[in-house]
């Protein structure tokens, strides 16, 4: 199991946390997905097929991308 902390400073309010867990939590693979507003970070534990690039990729496409 791999855990990974992403910065998404486009997370404004509780709608958004609401949406990212329920998307990336959606996706085949994910774990666990902890949203937190006040960091605006998320952190996921995943398996494979989960990767990193498909999470970075399904935030990018839910509008809230991932900084680097």
């Amino acid at each position: 199991m791999n855990t990974i902390t992403y910065s998404v400073p486009s997370m404004h309010c509780h709608h958004c946390v609401h949406t990212i867990e329920m998307e990336v939590g959606e996706l085949e693979g994910v774990q666990s997905v902890q949203a937190d507003l006040n960091s605006k970070q998320v952190v996921v534990t995943f398996v494979p097929p989960a990767s990193p690039e498909k999470i970075e990729t399904l935030l990018a496409e839910i509008n809230y991308p991932v900084q680097k």
